[in-house]
């Protein structure tokens, strides 16, 4: 049996899930006292306890100026364990100014993290590498400035492993995993909570709008935004790009979410014997979501996207709030989140904050 081979008991394994806990099965009936209960089970799973006591002392550094916003590096801590890098990008004008939490993607590239999003203007030496993710994967903008300039402030941080945070190495994804299960703790579970913190320091910001705060993310950072949206209530939208699916559709030999490695960064072990992906997704209705999907992305089949669109619209029209849900499928694109995306993702994001 290779790595990607599944055993040949995959399938009772499979169709013993039924999700019990997802809206619609659970016997709750009660739309909040259902996403209370959900949540409460995604955060069990989570594994790594919340931090919400830890001080962020957020340290900036000299601002610079970018066409039309300004342009900080600054580390804040999201835990007790750790500080971590990132930049921030404020508008100019007088605020409060609508704000966008940017996460980043996995893409198997470690030296850049935050500047696959945000021109890195500090440092010439990650320009170039940065430059070529942007022209591989986001038509050649860095989608943070892009946001600054139409008036959001933008924060967007380095997760554990890329860029200033190690600059971890395919390789080394599974052994990192390893060790953090082996004490006690989760790849995937600290990556939700760095999130959920990194959220409620930029909407705690004097500079940042409360109410009008999004998560936007693209692949890893697409289930990223998605997550932190069902897990935060700071965000009040989130746009998806790239990353979602049914776990059984997406279970399939050959799939990339059987290879270990990156798959570690997305994985809460025993939280599939509840809810299914677009059930954690869920938690965040009614609140208004934008999810965008490639329709020849090698990492999701066309058919696992439908699946998942079809049980999230289920979902927010029972809230009667299917008008405040958009889901997508872009005939002829891949795993990428081009110009005329980001342009939708843009008015969107107008319209709804």
């Amino acid at each position: 049996m290779d790595a990607c081979e599944l055993p040949g008991f995959h399938q009772a394994l499979k169709d013993e899930l039924d999700f019990p806990l997802a809206w619609g099965t659970s016997p709750l009936r009660d739309f909040q006292a259902w996403q209370r209960a959900a949540r409460d089970k995604v955060e069990e799973h989570l594994v790594v306890e919340r931090q919400d006591g830890t001080p962020y002392a957020p340290a900036y550094g000299e601002p610079s100026q970018g066409d039309g916003y300004t342009r900080q590096l600054l580390t804040l801590s999201l835990t007790r364990h750790t500080r971590v890098p990132g930049v921030l990008l404020t508008p100019h004008g007088t605020g409060p100014f609508p704000a966008v939490l940017l996460l980043h993607d996995h893409g198997a590239r470690f030296d850049i993290g935050k500047e696959k999003l945000v021109r890195p203007w500090y440092d010439d030496n990650r320009l170039a590498s940065a430059q070529a993710w942007a022209d591989q994967h986001f038509s050649g903008r860095f989608v943070g400035d892009e946001l600054a300039r139409r008036g959001y402030a933008v924060l967007c941080l380095d997760a554990l492993g890329w860029s200033d945070r190690g600059r971890l190495t395919y390789e080394r994804q599974q052994a990192l995993a390893a060790n953090l299960y082996q004490l006690g703790s989760s790849l995937a579970g600290l990556m939700a909570r760095e999130d959920q913190r990194a959220a409620a320091f930029l909407a705690g910001l004097d500079r940042v709008d409360a109410r009008r705060v999004a998560a936007v993310g693209f692949s890893m950072g697409g289930y990223r935004a998605w997550q932190t949206a069902a897990l935060s209530d700071h965000i009040a939208a989130a746009a998806s790009v790239g990353w979602m699916t049914g776990l059984k559709k997406m279970m399939v030999p050959g799939n990339n979410a059987l290879r270990g490695q990156s798959s570690y960064h997305m994985l809460h072990p025993g939280l599939a014997r509840f809810l299914d992906i677009p059930d954690v997704a869920s938690i965040a209705a009614p609140r208004p979501m934008l999810f965008l999907a490639g329709e020849q992305d090698p990492l999701f089949t066309a058919e696992g996207v439908q699946a998942a669109y079809a049980k999230l619209r289920a979902v927010w029209q029972s809230r009667h709030a299917e008008e405040r849900l958009r889901t997508e499928i872009w005939p002829g694109l891949g795993h990428v989140f081009t110009e005329p995306m980001q342009d939708e993702v843009l008015s969107w994001l107008g319209s709804v904050l």
